[in-house]
């Protein structure tokens, strides 16, 4: 268990981060859920009727999940079908994936299965930072066949020699630099006119297949989606934080900050950065001082053009902001 608490990470030690904050004016409600739960939702409706909470009716939902008892992805699909472009911000709970078993807690209660849903409403909005470590390179383009998860045509030529002629284009240092930390970023808000940091949902590439000119990634594209290629490494994961929490400060403005949630990838901290601390010490350097706790996840929760989505390798921070 790696924790987070003020601009420190203490990774692989037991504990308690504990945070205690001042929202005045929050609407504060929790909600528990489990996959029994998921199941039985048939539509967005069920959902409102199980948390008393119609689409719109608060700011943000801040989430934590056992990932060994419920599926994730099929839950936050339909969440976010409920309650989306409402924010929903969190991680997954943390443990040793040989067992299989963690837990989550609400108040009194110890939950050996399910997740936790905390509603905020009222005059507290819910921010996000969601820091996918990635930066784009080469161009922009527009796929024009898909099939599943394979990606057969961009800009109508094969796939695979999209991708070739973007790596020859760089230089030997940066192609160096990408072996083994080439992805793809899927745009999921196509009615913008230009695409910047943050506005890829980024997945792996899974292989490139020369003869069919074919590529395969962890997703599931779509005809008519932009797609960029982006690199990952410790550089470009530092510089990519930085630049939204800079875009943060200046969309919150002169919001208050009353504290915030802090959820990491176990991809990140010393393993990616090579050095304690990271990911809270910039949140403090853009943001702070400010309290701040958190947890090292197996997954990360938060929204990307408008919708919420299940991340690896994220920083996903929720800001308690005044509304």
């Amino acid at each position: 268990m790696s924790l987070i608490a003020g601009e420190e990470e203490r990774e692989h030690e037991g504990g308690i981060a504990l945070g205690l904050y001042h929202l005045p004016g929050a609407k504060l409600q929790a909600h528990t859920f489990t996959q029994q739960d998921v199941e039985a939702m048939a539509s967005p409706e069920d959902w409102h009727q199980k948390t008393g909470i119609s689409n719109g009716a608060n700011n943000g939902w801040l989430v934590f999940a056992d990932p060994f008892t419920v599926d994730c992805d099929a839950w936050l699909r339909s969440w976010d079908a409920a309650y989306s472009p409402v924010p929903t911000l969190g991680g997954l709970a943390s443990g040793d994936p040989m067992e299989q078993r963690t837990q989550v807690y609400l108040n009194s209660e110890v939950l050996d299965s399910g997740g936790v849903a905390l509603s905020i409403g009222g005059d507290v909005a819910l921010e996000g930072v969601i820091s996918q470590g990635c930066t784009p390179i080469g161009e922009s383009w527009t796929i024009t066949k898909a099939e599943n998860n394979l990606i057969h045509k961009i800009a109508n030529r094969p796939a695979y020699d999209v991708l070739l002629d973007t790596f020859n284009t760089l230089s030997s240092e940066l192609q160096a630099r990408l072996r083994g930390n080439l992805f793809v970023g899927l745009v999921t808000n196509e009615y913008q006119e230009e695409y910047h940091r943050g506005d890829f949902l980024i997945r792996n590439l899974l292989a490139a297949d020369p003869k069919s000119g074919t590529i395969a990634v962890s997703a599931l594209p779509r005809t008519g989606q932009a797609i960029q290629f982006q690199s990952r490494d410790a550089s470009t994961a530092t510089d990519d934080l930085a630049q939204l929490l800079e875009a943060a400060s200046l969309r919150i403005g002169h919001r208050e900050i009353y504290g915030g949630c802090l959820c990491s990838c176990n991809g990140r901290g010393r393993s990616l950065f090579g050095r304690p601390d990271h990911d809270a010490s910039l949140v403090q350097k853009h943001l702070g001082p400010l309290g701040l706790t958190g947890f090292f996840c197996n997954g990360e929760i938060g929204p990307v053009g408008g919708r919420s989505f299940l991340h690896g390798y994220t920083a996903s921070l929720a800001l308690f902001v005044s509304k």
